[in-house]
């Protein structure tokens, strides 16, 4: 074989190698100058090779970075309830939960099993400087028992975060999120312990999101942080920032506004390890903006239908509230992470919309409320999984102002029960609920008036899939 047809062929082995061998560019470097320094290739036949090789690599990395598929991540959970009540009154409803009841309770009578969320999460970063995040819920709106099923694929969460610096240190988030206002409002549902938030807490926000603009600030040290309380599934909330604020609409999530006003949240948290290996964690925060309250027949009297009552609007449609009524609040929370002990406190309070009842009238009104839990995380319990056992009371005297008529709301609850994780793909929850609070939900069938208060007791079970 001679030099020439000799050289043909190294070329050709040579080429085919680099080729079927993408990952490894700096090898097939080495081996064309081997072949180089042996005379078999030529400097010049080498050279083009190397280019060729440089050429092709580059194309390659152009096409992955383009490729979207590359920056997609999907997850999710599903959660399906089921209640038996225990005794109490009747006809009761919880507006939170439309599968605690009885045949005498109406609101979207679930009153078996019913699949109280189906959440599919698509997310993920698109270079330094972009992360994404779309959440829809597929069983979010069940229908009474007349309604014939469900309303689909309502949207909770749809936004961008704008990394200003790729530390993540600084971002702008834009779009439809939850507001930075409370611990619990914004723990995800998949890593609460009880089934519902906190009547006092909640009802700051409907659906704890809305349409805004919000900016962070994480140094690296409490991104670092974040993560470590994550990892150790210590039921965290998310990094929502060190500090945290911005504007939004007002009335809620998936609700058009209704007036020229943005209200405003600043948030401050802070959380710390001591030489013990404990992490607890502090915040305040406070919004500010006016609500327009949405106003609907009830039933003042005790004659089991709607009577056709409709409270007015204090200094009517021209008065001084036309625009909304002054809707403000101040909130603490304090967490100790269950290491294993652990407890949670939250408190608020502030000014908002509410129903007088007595003069059928909505009126500016003061309101405060919060909540205490104590709980116990206890992992591997005879290979069995994790369970965290927890007690929790809540208080609230105030109003519901998302809710038709900005009702008063009143709960003085108590709720006991463990979660089982089974494995990180299963895991039940089951309490008993103490209940003492407004029935909030209109058209009681058990002859009383709606917004009346009731007592009842509930075992309330769930079963979580994540995946």
């Amino acid at each position: 074989m001679n030099l020439k047809l000799r050289g043909m062929v190294a070329i050709a082995l040579a080429s085919t190698s680099l080729m079927s061998v993408n990952a490894l560019a700096d090898s097939t470097s080495d081996l064309v100058q081997a072949l180089v320094s042996k005379g078999v290739l030529t400097e010049e036949e080498g050279a083009l090779l190397t280019k060729g090789r440089a050429e092709e690599m580059s194309v390659q990395k152009t096409k992955e970075k383009k490729n979207w598929t590359s920056h997609v991540n999907i997850r999710g959970y599903v959660q399906t309830r089921a209640t038996k009540m225990l005794g109490g009154d009747e006809g009761v409803n919880l507006w939170s939960d439309r599968s605690v009841g009885d045949d005498r309770s109406l609101g979207g009578a679930d009153k078996n099993l019913l699949i109280r969320r189906a959440r599919v999460i698509i997310y993920g970063d698109y270079g330094d400087h972009l992360s994404y995040y779309i959440q829809p819920d597929l069983a979010s709106s069940p229908q009474g028992a007349s309604g014939g099923g469900f309303n689909y694929a309502q949207l909770r969460d749809a936004y961008g975060d704008i990394n200003i610096d790729a530390t993540k240190v600084h971002r702008v988030r834009v779009g439809q999120s939850k507001v930075p206002f409370g611990f619990e409002n914004l723990q995800s549902s998949s890593n609460r312990l009880t089934p519902d938030r906190n009547d006092a807490l909640n009802s700051a926000v409907k659906d704890e999101r809305d349409l805004g603009v919000f900016y962070y600030y994480t140094p690296q040290n409490i991104q670092a942080l974040f993560e470590e309380i994550g990892k150790q599934g210590l039921k965290h909330s998310g990094n929502y920032g060190m500090l945290g604020g911005g504007f939004y609409n007002g009335q809620g999530a998936n609700a058009r506004d209704t007036n020229d006003n943005y209200h405003f949240v600043a948030r401050a948290t802070y959380p710390w390890k001591t030489e013990s290996g404990q992490i607890y964690e502090a915040s305040i925060q406070g919004y500010h903006g006016q609500y327009v309250p949405s106003t609907g027949t009830y039933n003042r009297n005790a004659i089991g239908a709607t009577s056709g009552s409709t409270p007015t609007i204090e200094g009517g449609a021209a008065g001084r509230y036309r625009n909304g009524f002054t809707d403000e609040r101040v909130g603490v929370s304090f967490i100790m992470y269950p290491q294993p002990f652990g407890l949670q406190a939250e408190w608020n309070w502030g000014k908002t919309p509410g129903l007088d009842i007595t003069q059928n009238r909505i009126e500016e009104k003061s309101l405060n409320g919060g909540y205490v839990m104590a709980m116990y995380k206890i992992d591997n319990w005879n290979n069995w999984g994790t369970f965290i056992p927890f007690v929790k009371w809540q208080y609230f005297d105030g109003f519901n102002k998302a809710e038709t008529n900005a009702p008063e709301n009143h709960v003085n609850d108590w709720e006991a029960g463990v979660e089982w994780q089974i494995a990180p793909e299963v895991e039940i929850s089951a309490e008993y609920h103490k209940m003492k609070r407004t029935n909030l939900v209109n058209g009681n069938t058990a002859n009383r008036k709606d917004y009346e208060t009731f007592d009842a007791d509930a075992l309330r079970v769930q079963l979580q899939y994540n995946f």
